[in-house]
């Protein structure tokens, strides 16, 4: 067997980071962290009248104030702690959500009681403070904090949860019913709760709810402990008390954790002392169909010890994952909180916050006009939102579409003696071509303007001004099209200015900053681009004027192609030869050199109007051709730019600087619900680093404990497995130690304790973290065995 000195040592450890733990998840509650992340807790929660006050004051030892009317109307944190010295006290800890002053009004409140007589009294004014009264709030989520140390108290917090109500009566509305039974699921959910199940003897097991609901959260029953009150009410040996005595045996309803009895004063006996009580509990279990429990699943004292394990275990469990959980929300909060900025209540922290916020806007935007996209808040190309915040990349493309659209679209007839493709039947069909004609038909569209055109020209010849006119028709869809490219482009970019204030501050502050002035200058700016198409059309409504080389360039292109086209048709009728190159007829080996050069050099038109429409159509497809080259550009480095360029200077510092009182107030000045949002952030996030701060500690201060505490559990399994030769935890031999299927077993080792009797089952201790001696299977007495397993 181990030493005694072994194992008061690791009592001695055992308490001391107990108590350690306790304290450090209390100061977490305290503060509020219990409102953005889930605390391991031990809660007790029942049917309405199911005997849960009772409990609480034998665990306790302090009288709760009940009525049986009525329902507790808010959760009570019940704090105690062994000490030298007997103290009560009483605070509140105000809900995160509250309003500032009603918040700090709260946590204010803190009484030391001089008497426990006096708590009844003392809890009703917190319910003042509260604001929970019969004609006001029915519940809070504040949570009532209760301390109580002493010599004869246990290491233990409990929360208390309003009884559960069955269904609405005079004092208790529906209203009443649906507040208690969320406000009790809603701590019942916490992943990290031990729920402690309290039912009633005096009501029959499947007409309690409190059952129905640890069910649905905790289905597999691994976080739960059953505890049934007034026991004392069953009838001796009726079937009903042995139905209660199985379910006490873990028979019925089936928990991890198993279930606890206890027998508490009643109405007549409601005056006595603590110390009657027990004694009249003592005597109660010690006979009658109760005697086959065992000992440690039936009275107070049990019980105690009971909790105090498995809320110390629940929190050693959680520890890890609960620091994770904290980082999360600080990061979430710092975000927001970022979002949201510094304060703005007078007009110079409003001027400052603009000029911050301007800064960063000019930086994003000169950033994005530029081309250069090394900063976060560009993202992923491959993303829409990443590609709509790259505004030169979506400027240029839509300028490259804008280009290609011009050069498919852009003429009003496409004039080819080609027959269309497929393809290109249905693109007509649907508008995305233009209107095809032959080179006859167009030139049929020329004469009439050139026999309703004539002026003194020569026959022959034509009206110069006609150019213009045939290029002003042909040319009549730009418009259209630079305007819609334009809308696209404004949109693109208002879209691009959304993404950057979204991203740099809050949506209060977006929404105004827009209403009040981005939205007048885009408009500004969509009006100057249109003016500047406007020019760009009066220039090419002009007379055709034009000096490029590729005017004539492509002039001469379009005649030598025809001319070409022509000397083939000849050579072909010359020597008899089909289209495609063969032979139609045998010729001469020699032929007259004089008629074949007549015959290419021949060119005359026997009708001089069509002599003049073939130059004059000639011509305007050769301007039209250049004059297309000159507008595409213009658009996109004038019209376009007007949009896009300087678009960093319509939100910059020096605009700030030049913005009135009244206008600033507009865009910068907070709500006061944005105030109080602040003012929450900034409390979630001081709770939220204060509990790191203490969770930090706590797990450096838990590996020096973890590193003494091994030297010593290994001095004393070695003496345990020298000197223990029987009984049921450590009967095993050297061999069977050393199997696989005992070496989870022998990590640990197994101590005595007077507290706790355990079952060691492995097939338990692979499906729950739980430690042994939290599992309760029964065994005969004769062989139960008292020891307590310390496993971190």
């Amino acid at each position: 067997m181990a030493s005694n000195g072994t194992t008061s040592r690791l009592d001695s450890l055992q308490a001391s980071e107990q108590l350690q733990l306790l304290d450090e998840i209390d100061k977490l509650r305290l503060q509020g962290i219990s409102e953005f992340v889930y605390l391991p807790q031990l809660i007790v929660c029942g049917d309405q009248s199911s005997g849960k006050s009772s409990v609480l004051e034998a665990i306790s030892g302090i009288p709760f104030p009940r009525k049986d009317s009525l329902c507790t109307r808010f959760a009570t944190e019940l704090i105690l702690r062994k000490s030298r010295i007997t103290s009560t006290s009483v605070s509140i800890v105000a809900s995160p959500g509250r309003p500032e002053q009603e918040y700090q009004s709260l946590r204010s409140f803190s009484e030391k009681l001089e008497s426990l007589d006096d708590l009844p009294a003392l809890v009703d004014r917190a319910k003042i403070v509260m604001g929970v009264s019969e004609t006001g709030n029915a519940f809070s989520k504040d949570v009532l904090r209760v301390e109580v140390s002493g010599p004869t108290k246990p290491h233990l917090t409990i929360v208390d949860l309003p009884g559960l109500i069955h269904s609405e009566n005079r004092q208790q509305s529906a209203n009443d019913v649906k507040l208690v039974s969320e406000l009790v699921l809603s701590y019942m959910k916490n992943p990290r709760t031990v729920i402690l199940a309290v039912v009633t003897a005096m009501n029959d097991i499947a007409n309690q709810i409190v059952l129905k609901r640890a069910k649905e959260v905790d289905r597999e029953g691994v976080r739960t402990l059953g505890l049934i009150t007034k026991p004392d009410t069953l009838p001796q040996g009726s079937e009903s008390e042995m139905a209660f005595v199985n379910l006490a045996k873990n028979e019925n309803v089936e928990f991890r954790l198993g279930w606890h009895v206890l027998r508490n004063r009643d109405y007549h006996t409601r005056n006595s002392t603590m110390e009657a009580r027990d004694d009249a509990e003592t005597e109660f279990f010690s006979k009658g169909a109760w005697l086959e429990l065992r000992k440690d699943c039936v009275g107070i004292s049990a019980l105690r010890n009971r909790l105090s394990r498995v809320l110390f275990h629940q929190i050693k469990t959680e520890l890890p994952s609960l620091i994770k959980d904290v980082q999360l929300e600080i990061e979430k909060a710092q975000t927001k909180l970022l979002t949201l900025g510094e304060s703005r209540s007078t007009l110079d922290e409003q001027r400052l916050f603009l000029l911050n916020l301007s800064q960063a806007f000019s930086q994003l935007c000169k950033a994005s006009c530029d081309g250069v996209y090394d900063d976060k808040f560009f993202g992923d190309s491959l993303i829409d939102m990443g590609y709509a915040r790259r505004l030169r990349a979506t400027v240029q493309n839509a300028n490259l579409k804008f280009a290609e659209t011009m050069r498919k679209r852009g003429h009003l007839r496409d004039i080819r003696d080609v027959a269309d493709t497929e393809g290109e039947k249905g693109m007509r069909l649907r508008g995305e071509l233009p209107e095809r004609i032959s080179r006859k038909e167009a030139l049929d569209r020329v004469r009439q303007r050139l026999t309703r055109g004539r002026g003194r020209e020569l026959p022959g010849t034509f009206n110069p001004l006609l150019i213009g006119e045939l290029f002003h028709e042909q040319a009549s869809p730009w418009r259209s099209l630079a305007t819609e490219h334009l809308n696209q482009v404004w949109k693109a970019t208002k879209v691009f200015l959304e993404n950057v204030i979204k991203y740099l501050t809050d949506p209060c502050t977006y929404d105004a900053l827009f209403q009040h002035w981005i939205d007048v200058i885009l408009e500004e700016k969509l009006q100057r681009a249109h003016k500047t198409l406007d020019r760009l059309m009066e220039d090419c409504d002009r007379h055709p004027i034009t000096y490029n080389h590729y005017f004539v360039r492509n002039l001469q292109n379009t005649v030598q192609k025809r001319l070409e086209e022509e000397v083939s048709q000849r050579l072909r009728e010359f020597f008899g030869l089909k289209h495609n190159g063969s032979s139609g007829h045998v010729c001469d080996a020699s032929f007259s050199f004089s008629k074949l050069v007549a015959s290419l050099s021949s060119r005359t038109e026997a009708d001089t109007d069509t002599y003049a429409c073939i130059e004059l159509l000639d011509r305007m497809e050769a301007y039209y051709k250049v004059a297309l080259k000159i507008f595409i550009d213009n658009v996109a480095v004038q019209a376009v730019e007007d949009l896009i360029g300087f678009l960093w200077d319509i939100f910059s510092p020096s605009a700030v600087a030049k913005m009135d009182a009244d206008l600033i107030e507009k865009i910068a000045a907070e709500t006061s619900d944005r105030q109080e949002e602040r003012l929450q952030l900034k409390r979630k996030l001081d709770t939220l680093r204060k509990g790191m701060e203490i969770l930090k500690r706590h797990v450096s201060r838990s590996e020096t404990v973890i590193d003494q505490e091994t030297v010593e559990t290994e001095e004393s399994s070695h003496g345990h497995r020298e000197d223990e030769s029987h009984g049921e935890c450590g009967s095993s031999t050297d061999s069977a130690d050393s199997s696989p299927e005992n070496l989870k077993k022998s990590e640990a080792p197994i101590v005595a304790s007077p507290s706790l009797e355990v079952d060691i089952i492995p097939s338990c201790l692979e499906e729950v973290a739980y430690p042994e001696e939290l599992l309760l299977e029964e065994q005969p007495p004769e062989e139960q065995v008292y020891c307590s397993t310390l496993r971190w």
